[in-house]
């Protein structure tokens, strides 16, 4: 059978990237799933790509009406919700004095208020889940390998990611009881469309730099999207019901040095 067969899922920016690689992964393995996302296109796209297991709706998970919309709608067409990944966030690099506020507020209000509301309209469905599986249900997080460390002028970006990862110890200990997991997949640097906007002055020579993030990881090779997604639906199956509250670093063995 399937790794999530009967399982629903909603995916936050869900219409590319991560979260598309994430979406058919899911898909593939037996789960229906609802793809939010603020790109219509892409989102309503990819839905079509995958029939009936999938659903677009447009979703800002930044205003909690929208998030709660997305709930509502996925309970419409599918009846359940057993399984949330905020996926969605975005880059910002640059000097810490280069932030004003309108750019805090957009990087710590995209990559972790966002998530937060998400997961807060999500409770009652997955609470409901957590008591009708013995598996339980999932809340999946995606992160960063910033997540987890540091680097130099990252450091709004880093901060987001590290409220990520506090955000996921914290819900793990207060939703165990509810018999929901909630874990953080912490993705290094991916060959993903996004990849430019977080190597800034190095749009023009992005062989050069993935060259470097290539020398960086001991296996010798920059993670693909389909990584996350495989990560993903291991996190969310059953193979993996005694975890929670971990932050996994999918960085080839960075951490390890």
């Amino acid at each position: 059978m399937a790794r999530l067969q009967d399982r629903v899922a909603i995916v936050t920016g869900g219409a590319s990237g991560l979260g598309a690689a994430t979406v058919r992964r899911f898909v593939a393995e037996g789960a229906r799933v609802t793809i939010a996302d603020i790109d219509a296109g892409r989102g309503a796209e990819l839905a079509r790509e995958l029939g009936s297991a999938a659903h677009f709706v447009r979703c800002d998970h930044t205003e909690r009406a929208q998030c709660r919309a997305a709930v509502e709608a996925t309970l419409a067409r599918f009846g359940a919700l057993d399984i949330l990944h905020n996926n969605a966030g975005g880059p910002f690099a640059g000097p810490v004095e280069s932030a004003d506020d309108a750019t805090l507020a957009r990087v710590i209000g995209v990559n972790l208020v966002g998530a937060f509301r998400m997961t807060q309209e999500a409770l009652p469905a997955l609470r409901a889940a957590g008591a009708q599986r013995a598996g339980g249900a999932v809340i999946l997080f995606t992160s960063s390998l910033q997540g987890i460390k540091a680097r130099p002028n990252y450091t709004v970006y880093t901060a987001s990611k590290h409220g990520i990862v506090g955000l996921v110890k914290g819900l793990a200990l207060e939703l165990a009881p509810a018999n929901i997991r909630v874990n953080a997949i912490c993705p290094t640097v991916t060959e993903t469309p996004m990849l430019p906007r977080f190597l800034p002055g190095m749009a023009g020579d992005m062989e050069e730099a993935r060259r470097r993030f290539r020398a960086s990881i001991p296996l010798g090779r920059m993670p693909e999207p389909v990584d996350t997604g495989n990560a993903a639906v291991f996190l969310a199956s059953d193979e993996a019901r005694m975890i929670t509250g971990i932050a996994l670093p999918l960085d080839g063995g960075q951490m390890a040095g």
